[in-house]
């Protein structure tokens, strides 16, 4: 009987200190890694999604944690102190106890309640491509991505850049570490303005790829026939270039196929897709033939 109330004891002050903790978690959640240990924990990025994922990923961490503390401290205070050594004697009239029972199936379902409801918010926000300011068709290939500006008229390929690609080579006696972001630079990136909600429309030209850059907090399959979306929003303040990778195991090269996005001021990135959409159109435009050569001189005059 003691051993039996010792439990019950134990399962009551667990289900306090879970749900009183459980209000207090969101503000550690907000907490941004800062260096040690911490770096090898996700990032918050830099756009709002990628931080409602980063705050909700550390949200569920801690409450991993409290119930990790609590069932491995009740097993270890349980072996400690009803050890054969100290004298306990095992209850074998214990059967079940009513209280524990609904104890333990009502605080991990009151749990699973609390994680899903921001689960279920972020997920939500994360598949809301409503309102977008431009829209880009990403074709994933093997190894690159095409990029198409749909409402502009540009279009072009992305592929890994010459000094990784020639470094990769077997026999190239080229020290990797020479190579400025090696295997993370592209010949040609993708460009986009700040503050701006981008729609990618993502698909595959011929097996499964995956569209992958972690300080967005996107990653989305391109997969052949089908069409998935997704979306980001640079902050203002944040221009610069972003590296990302392809996240499927699609081939060979699967290694070489990495992600460059070239953030923006607004006004740089309207002149940059001005300047492409000419271009473009001038090499789209067919060359003028040459004025067929006359095929006979013109007969002499006779006087």
């Amino acid at each position: 009987m003691m051993i039996r109330a010792k439990i019950a004891q134990l399962a009551k002050l667990a289900s306090a200190f879970v749900l009183s903790l459980a209000g207090t978690l969101p503000a550690h959640a907000a907490d941004a890694p800062v260096s040690g240990w911490s770096l090898l924990n996700m990032t918050p990025g830099v756009t709002d999604i990628s931080r409602k994922i980063y705050s909700l990923h550390m949200e569920i961490f801690w409450i991993c944690v409290v119930i990790a503390v609590i069932v491995f401290g009740a097993m270890i205070y349980s072996i400690i102190a009803f050890r054969k050594s100290k004298g306990s004697v095992p209850d074998t009239t214990l059967v079940h106890n009513t209280v524990v029972e609904l104890i333990w199936t009502a605080v991990p379902v009151a749990i699973l309640v609390f994680m899903a409801i921001p689960a279920a918010k972020t997920l939500v926000e994360i598949e809301d491509v409503t309102k977008t300011d431009l829209s880009i068709k990403v074709t994933g290939f093997q190894w690159g991505w095409q990029y198409e500006y749909l409402d502009n008229g540009v279009a072009f390929y992305s592929h890994l850049d010459r000094q990784s690609n020639t470094a990769r080579e077997l026999m190239s006696n080229i020290d990797p570490n020479s190579v400025d972001h090696y295997l993370l630079s592209v010949d040609k990136p993708l460009v986009v303005p700040v503050g701006a909600k981008v729609r990618l429309l993502i698909t595959g030209a011929d097996v499964i790829h995956s569209w992958w850059v972690p300080a967005f907090g996107v990653k989305k399959d391109a997969i052949p026939g089908f069409i998935n979306e997704a979306w980001f929003k640079v902050d203002t303040d944040k221009p610069g270039l972003y590296r990302g990778q392809c996240a499927e195991l699609c081939g060979r090269d699967h290694g070489f196929m990495p992600i460059v996005v070239d953030v923006r001021s607004k006004d740089d990135f309207e002149a940059w897709l001005k300047s492409q959409a000419t271009e473009q159109k001038q090499s789209a435009e067919p060359t003028p033939a040459a004025a067929p050569a006359s095929a006979e001189a013109p007969a002499a005059t006779q006087s």
